[in-house]
């Protein structure tokens, strides 16, 4: 079955089709879900939460631009909902945005800590870190999805920035900023050492 009719099969309510749809995506929706959940048991829910929401939008698609795109949004729209729900993120009130130094010399470590590390950053800090560096949305983008600003998006990239940089420094390994690298290719494109050192260097609107 192609991709054109498995769509238009869920959007009929098709069972068969909707199971077929979730065998196929929910790999790479789940890597999403991982990164800006607190745990993998956190992501599952959420993956569960996306395709409810995927399965009760599906008409909404109709067929311009990229499916995979799609699902991808609807996937963090989801997920930043529930964070939103569940605290008020809009907390920071400070304008920190100086920029974080890091030493790219450090050696690579295991994937899990590297996972972990984004984890367990504060729900506002991890999802506007995920949403500017991983995701690639401005300041201003971050401030409307999570009900902040710019500013406040901005300031809460700066803590994360920090809070990582001082787990990567006191981590036994002596890491690289690389933890980027760890999601893995179902999820995003590999990044090169370069574009993840200047990383804690970029500026965007």
């Amino acid at each position: 079955m192609g991709l054109e009719e498995l769509i238009n099969n869920c959007k009929k309510g098709n069972r068969k089709a909707q199971e077929q749809l979730y065998r196929k995506f929910a790999d790479r929706l789940f890597g999403i879900c991982l990164k800006y959940s607190r745990n993998q048991m956190e992501a599952e829910d959420n993956l569960h939460d996306s395709f409810i929401t995927i399965y009760e939008k599906i008409d909404q698609f109709k067929f311009k631009g990229s499916f995979e795109g799609w699902l991808k949004r609807i996937t963090i729209n989801t997920v930043l909902l529930k964070y939103r729900n569940e605290e008020h993120l809009n907390l920071v009130t400070d304008n920190i945005e100086e920029e974080v130094e890091v030493d790219s010399g450090y050696a690579d470590i295991g994937l899990a800590t590297l996972l972990g590390y984004i984890q367990e950053l504060p729900n506002k800090y991890r999802l506007t870190f995920n949403l500017y560096v991983m995701d690639g949305y401005t300041h201003k983008e971050i401030g409307e999805k999570l009900g902040t600003s710019a500013g406040t998006s901005k300031s809460n990239l700066a803590r994360a920035k920090a809070i990582l940089k001082q787990k990567i420094e006191t981590d036994p390994a002596k890491i690289i900023v690389g933890f980027l690298m760890f999601y893995s290719k179902r999820v995003l494109k590999p990044l090169t050492a370069n574009k993840i050192g200047s990383v804690f260097k970029r500026t965007a609107p």
